[in-house]
């Protein structure tokens, strides 16, 4: 997918619409439109780039922010306490639907109800 037909470059430019709950000089965070938990948000760099396979050593502060972004974000919409996941799905039979990097913050959940232990 280039550059042109992606969904999230589409957002990032404010060619669609989103409500972003984080954004900063490389990244930015919203609601997934099809929520898999109660708090779902995507958390997706600015840099195009299609999944983790395509990342390199320059994009090492890059992927560490994200994480970090994660976790604030979790504090933020109150359930870092509670618990929270972050999952990256990498390539179409990991479930990845958009080629474009981006972390699955999920979270909310009450106890014992929708989860998965891995």
């Amino acid at each position: 997918m280039s550059m042109e037909n992606c969904v999230f470059c589409k957002i990032i430019a404010g060619e669609m619409p989103a409500k972003f709950v984080y954004q900063d000089d490389l990244i930015v965070a919203f609601p997934d439109i099809k929520p898999s938990a109660p708090v779902h948000i995507l958390i997706v760099p600015k840099k195009h780039t299609e999944s983790l396979k395509t990342t390199s050593e320059e994009d090492q502060v890059l992927l560490g922010k994200m994480l970090l972004i994660a976790g604030k974000i979790a504090k933020d919409l109150g359930i870092s306490e509670s618990g929270f996941k972050v999952v990256i799905n990498n390539g179409p039979d990991a479930g990845q639907l958009v080629k474009h990097l981006h972390f699955h913050l999920l979270g909310g959940w009450a106890k014992n109800e929708g989860r998965v232990t891995i």
